[in-house]
């Protein structure tokens, strides 16, 4: 009966998407495994979007499985790469699937760094895709009745699902293909088709004829409503609105058709007339009107058949009353489609390509997460080590355990000998010298890092101002200055670092060369050592003593605590749990992450026994230094009071508290240098971000120059161009101007072939016409200038300016209303206006009537017809 309605599909620009993805993937996953893995997924995908949209599809189920594995796979990414200008940028290009083109340029397309606009053109390709392979369908068996339906509605889904989230996806107007409004029409005319495909499969199941003129009726009402909706639109194709008028009519036409037999079977014959003359009534008028477009000659034949035979059997039989059309009982409806809805996974092939990739919501919540654990490992550690910091120094001003060694007066105590030895191991003065040189290295270089950074941002940043200046409101596109907001705010944190690593360094200098010599004076041998410090009287009498005993049982409890907390500081670094899971499992839950609430009750399970005993250990040793401090006064009055002794003992307090400073130094100068150089790592990914963003911005920058400079081109020159002041008329008894070169006269065309103009008279200039001469129309002439003029010819009065500009943009074809010859060379017209300076007036020499002119010679670089020339005679 009809040919289906089937949507043309989309065209998408080429897109690399494995490149900006794999740039991602390397920064933000460390591993080297999961990198290589990710990145071959990317790639993977690229290959696949370039086979489900860079080459024609078949109209085949192969080709929109394709389609739909790819929209699947953008469905599963949609999470894990944040897809937007100023992170992972990639600019989808998409023409409108409706749009013919013009003269002066190809289909309208939209371009937009949008995953959502993406995810939206390919759902249209799958509902167009479906449509055309539905209209494909042999519908004179089952399976293609029911493939054709089970298409259609899916279509009709698409269709709807576009409708539903293109603006909230795009957040702009989308092209008129895409539009809401398209799509609502769309997605009505494919529900309406696949009523028509049950309607079809109802007749050749021979169903009741009540069952299928309701659903006739229904196929008619979705009809009509597409229709309706697009009757007073341009957007779809032409020949889209004739066949859904004349299906309309068509399906009505059916249900008449059907609720005929139906009324002759309950022996209502003056109703089946009534209906079959209603339904003759609209396949005439698609006959008539749409005959074009869809051929209803069968239907037409079976309905007048009918209603011949209803009309005789009446006449000569049953002789019942023919109702009125308005008084026949609505025929009821029968839906048997919906819309498929669009749940993802689409393909039943699919196979997700990024399956061990998170989502980034979920990798966020775990860096929050992870942030919140290095915080509250890095608080407890803290604490531990600023109590054993304050141990030492308690310890040194006490000169304690060297105080209770020091029993001879005049060897090295064996802690300080201990101390020295660990020093040398370690590199002594030289180590911490190497690693204060090389901390402004590092320095520099993280600062050039981040000011090349900046730099690159500042000139596009530059160059956008500069043509958003230039072509004002033509330059449509975010301003950098906002787009880069984020990555301002990024790179103004990592200066704040610098500084405040620049500072920490300072102060670790200051405090080297406050203790550089005792630390000197430690790396130094045994023997020297031992000259260095000062002698005393021995303390023999100290050996055993009750007090001494108590102090050394108080210091070995109080190593204790320290070696104790050495190895809770290693447990509460080695503590690794895995959040993935946690975060995984919420967001497939609730659909959405408390961080905050999991982060902090696992942090509180996992950590809250080695907080517990990070507090008991500082209790102890706040016991410990306590008991110490008391032992350490009775110790001192028990001992003799001489200068020596106490120069000695400041000298090993000295020693001690160096020791102590060294180990902290090259801590402290070691963990600078690690933050350099992971910071460098950090700026490296931040450079990197930047310029693959300063990148997008100018390969967006080009294609928008080139949109702008096709679209200037393409617009209409000024409607008319003002003459210049030498061309106009002068006012009635003013003086003509001197010209450098005056405009010759135009020449007047006298019947249909060209005459040879009179000689110009001489210039009169003392006096000039009152009025300004015009052209006089073909086949008349102008009045002579002088009364020797020659018949049929004419010129201007003397003095007057031409009324027109000669030449193009007039016509220069005899004939035309304006045609206008182009004057003729000043160097073949010996009698040129603007010979003022001759003695004497040239006196007019003419033409003998009926003398021929002589052929003129051609004139090179004029293509317009040739001014004859007339020599003197």
């Amino acid at each position: 009966m009809t040919n289906f309605i089937s949507v043309q599909l989309k065209k998408a620009s080429e897109v690399d998407l494995a490149k900006p993805l794999c740039k991602f993937i390397q920064q933000s996953y460390p591993g080297a495994e999961a990198q290589a893995e990710h990145c071959r997924a990317a790639e993977e995908l690229s290959r696949l979007r370039k086979s489900a949209l860079g080459r024609p599809l078949d109209k085949h189920e192969s080709a929109l499985e394709t389609l739909l594995r790819y929209y699947d796979q953008l469905c599963s990414i949609e999470p894990k790469f944040p897809f937007s200008e100023n992170q992972v940028c990639v600019t989808f290009t998409w023409k409108d699937a409706f749009d013919k083109g013009s003269l002066f340029g190809g289909s309208a397309k939209l371009a937009l760094a949008s995953l959502g606009y993406e995810k939206t053109c390919v759902l249209f390709n799958c509902g167009a895709l479906a449509s055309q392979i539905a209209a494909e369908q042999n519908l004179d068996n089952d399976e293609g009745l029911k493939a054709a339906a089970k298409h259609y509605q899916f279509a009709s889904g698409a269709f709807q699902h576009i409708k539903d989230t293109v603006l909230s996806a795009l957040n702009r107007e989308p092209t008129v293909d895409i539009s809401p409004d398209t799509v609502g029409t769309l997605s009505l005319i494919m529900l309406a088709q696949a009523q028509e495909v049950f309607f079809l499969k109802a007749t050749r199941d021979k169903m009741k004829d009540g069952i299928i003129a309701k659903l006739a009726n229904q196929a008619a009402d979705y009809y009509g409503d597409a229709y309706k909706q697009c009757q007073y639109k341009d957007t779809l194709p032409k020949e889209v609105f004739p066949v859904l008028a004349a299906k309309h009519c068509i399906m009505q036409a059916n249900a008449e058709y059907h609720q005929s037999i139906l009324a002759k079977q309950q022996k209502k014959f003056g109703e089946e007339i009534g209906r079959l003359q209603h339904a003759a009534d609209l396949v005439k008028t698609v006959a008539s009107r749409y005959d074009e477009y869809i051929n209803v000659k069968d239907l037409v034949d079976k309905i007048n058949r009918a209603l011949a035979a209803a009309k005789k059997d009446n006449d000569f039989i049953y002789h019942d009353r023919v109702p009125d059309l308005k008084d026949l009982e609505s025929i009821g409806k029968a839906s048997l489609v919906k819309s498929t809805p669009v749940v993802v996974p689409l393909s039943q092939k699919f196979t997700d390509l990024f399956e061990k990739m998170v989502p980034l919501q979920v990798q966020q919540s775990v860096s929050v997460y992870n942030q919140r654990k290095a915080d509250l490992v890095n608080r407890s550690i803290a604490q531990m080590r600023e109590a054993t910091n304050l141990a030492n120094g308690v310890l040194a001003s006490l000169n304690l355990p060297a105080a209770i060694e020091d029993v001879s007066g005049d060897t090295v105590p064996q802690s300080i000998l201990n101390k020295s030895k660990s020093v040398i191991e370690q590199g002594g003065i030289q180590t911490v010298d190497q690693l204060i040189k090389d901390l402004p290295e590092l320095l520099q270089r993280n600062k050039e890092i981040l000011d090349e950074s900046l730099r690159l941002l500042d000139e596009e940043e530059t160059t956008d101002n500069d043509l958003r200046t230039k072509f004002k409101e033509r330059w449509q596109r975010t301003p950098s200055n906002e787009l880069y907001k984020p990555l301002r705010a990024e790179g103004a944190n990592y200066h704040n670092i610098l500084n405040k690593a620049m500072q920490a360094d300072g102060q670790v200098k200051e405090r080297y060369q406050t203790h550089r010599d005792t630390i000197a004076l430690l790396c130094k041998p045994e023997a020297e050592l031992n000259a260095a410090i000062p002698s005393a009287n021995p303390a023999k009498t100290l050996q055993g003593n009750e007090v001494v005993n108590v102090l050394r049982t108080l210091l070995a409890s109080l190593d204790e605590v320290k070696k104790e907390r050495e190895q809770l500081e290693n447990d509460l670094k080695s503590v690794n749990f895995d959040m993935t899971s946690k975060f995984l499992t919420a967001l497939a839950q609730d659909g959405a992450i408390n961080e905050e609430a999991i982060s902090v009750t696992e942090l509180d399970r996992i950590y809250g026994s080695y907080t517990q005993k990070v507090q008991e250990s500082l209790k102890k040793q706040e016991e410990l230094l306590k008991n110490i401090q008391n032992a350490h006064q009775d110790f001192s009055k028990m001992k003799q009071s001489n200068n020596e002794s106490n120069l000695r003992e400041e000298v090993l307090k000295n020693l001690a508290v160096a020791n102590d400073n060294f180990v902290e130094l090259v801590a402290n100068l070691k963990e600078g240098t690690k933050f350099y150089n992971e910071l460098t790592e950090i700026l490296l990914k931040f450079q990197n971000k930047c310029s693959d963003i300063v990148f997008a911005r100018k390969t967006e920058r080009d294609e928008l120059l080139k949109d702008l400079q096709q679209s200037i081109a393409r617009e209409p020159s000024a409607p008319s161009i003002p003459l210049p002041a030498y061309q106009t008329t002068p006012a009635a008894g003013s003086k003509p101007a001197a010209l450098p070169t005056p405009t010759p006269a135009p020449r007047t065309m006298v019947g249909g072939k060209p005459q040879p103009p009179a000689r110009p008279p001489p210039p009169v200039i003392s006096a000039a016409s009152s009025s300004p001469s015009a052209l006089a129309p073909s086949g008349t002439a102008a009045a002579p200038a002088a009364p020797t003029a020659t018949p049929g010819a004419s010129a201007p009065a003397a003095g007057t300016a031409p009324s027109q500009a000669q030449g193009p943009p007039y016509p220069t074809y005899p004939g035309y209303p304006g045609y206008c010859q182009m004057p003729m060379p000043m160097g073949y017209n010996p009698y040129m206006y603007g010979q003022y300076n001759l003695p004497y007036a040239p006196s007019p020499v003419y033409q003998n009537p009926g003398q021929p002119p002589y052929p003129p010679p051609q004139q090179p670089g004029y293509p317009f017809p040739q001014q004859p020339y007339y020599p003197q005679q």
